[in-house]
């Protein structure tokens, strides 16, 4: 069974909701799921997945620190990632908060190591954010962020 790997920091709540959305439905999508704060993630973990999904609040319009640290650490592997799905997705205080710089700056760092990365025509186009504590629209991009990954995870490691 394909292993997917939710990994976030979440100082409020409102990214750990999103993480934890994106997990109930990757699970009811038949997928194993491993729902990690960052805290709790090390860069040997990166190796056991086929998809790794990263959430973070926007600060200062990019990632929290932890999850770069982690990103920064995981040059480690570099070349070791290729071809595994990637993902991320976001939380900000204000509609121009950063949430798309923050998920463009992971999206960046998982391309670098070769991961597969699939955006979305319509809504939230490089992966769900939320403003404040998540909505019923922007849980609503995470449950269809989740199946789009679910997807592509069950295609690439049947």
């Amino acid at each position: 069974m394909a292993k997917v790997l939710i990994c976030y920091y979440s100082r409020t709540g409102n990214t750990e909701k999103m993480a934890e959305k994106i997990s109930e439905v990757m699970r009811k999508d038949g997928l194993e799921v491993d729902l990690k704060k960052v805290e709790n993630t090390t860069i040997n973990d990166l190796l056991l997945y086929d998809g790794i999904l990263i959430g973070s609040p926007t600060y200062y319009g990019s990632m929290a620190w932890p999850l770069k640290k982690l990103l920064d650490e995981s040059v480690k592997f570099h070349g070791k990632l290729k071809g595994k799905v990637g993902g991320a997705f976001s939380s900000s205080a204000n509609v121009g908060g950063g949430n798309e710089t923050t998920i463009l700056d992971i999206l960046t760092a998982l391309l670098i190591h070769g991961m597969v990365v699939q955006g979305d025509y319509k809504g939230d186009h490089y992966g769900p954010v939320s403003i404040g504590s998540p909505d019923q629209r922007a849980l609503k991009s995470c449950t269809t962020y989740a199946q789009t990954i679910s997807s592509l995870v069950k295609k690439l490691f049947p």
